[in-house]
């Protein structure tokens, strides 16, 4: 079984739902920790924030140096040549994540995928394969890496998704950013979609519609 290590942080009271929060390639679990103030999120939605962390593993494009990774990625044209086995396993490793909160006595509709970049493209699978409703999904700065072969849970068929992207993004293109939307407008789905003045990070305004688009899932 994948050691995902993730790090957890509680809210003040018993937590009523969940974000659980993959970062992105070379990265680790507490990059998005700093951003839990920034939300703003009312005390009483209660939400706990989990942030598991990749395996170390050897990265093709970069040299087969060894880093924090969801799946190695073998190609970087635009749609990507990645390890579709890898970030399968991962998937599977995400989903025992929101097994426990589900045993831990967070209906899954209240649970959320929020994944960057590569994390990103975990997230949506994952999401769009359990086989319980999830509360939304978050693919911020990401793609649809499994978009051609990817069987969609009946559970998760509308499922919320929101898409955020910089149109400065020299990793990501935000051309992939629309590819995602065009593909789930296509299966029936209604993301909402905002691109924003950055390159490939989080900026201010996206952390604020973060936590409005939260807001209005949890009311």
């Amino acid at each position: 079984m994948m050691e995902l290590h993730p790090i957890e942080i509680n809210p003040a009271t018993p937590a009523t739902a969940a974000v659980i929060w993959l970062h992105g390639l070379g990265a680790s679990g507490d990059d998005f920790v700093p951003i839990i103030p920034e939300l703003k999120l009312p005390k009483t939605l209660a939400i706990r924030f989990i942030f598991p962390q990749a395996p170390q593993i050897a990265v093709t494009i970069n040299g087969g140096y060894i880093m924090p990774a969801w799946y190695d990625i073998t190609a970087m044209n635009l749609e990507r040549e990645i390890d579709e086995s890898q970030l399968l396993a991962s998937s599977d490793a995400i989903k025992q994540l929101i097994d426990r909160e589900v045993t831990r006595g967070i209906p899954s509709e209240r649970i959320f995928l929020a994944g960057f970049s590569q994390g990103g493209a975990v997230a949506y699978h994952t999401a769009l394969t359990y086989h319980r409703p999830l509360g939304g999904l978050l693919a911020l700065s990401t793609y649809f890496a499994t978009h051609k072969h990817i069987v969609i849970h009946p559970a998760n068929q509308h499922l919320p998704i929101a898409i955020f992207h910089g149109i400065y993004d020299s990793v990501v293109n935000e051309l992939l950013g629309n590819q995602a939307l065009h593909y789930l407008r296509n299966q029936g789905y209604q993301p909402y979609y905002r691109s924003y003045e950055m390159e490939h990070e989080v900026c201010l305004e996206e952390v604020m519609d973060i936590s409005n688009w939260l807001q209005a899932r949890l009311k």
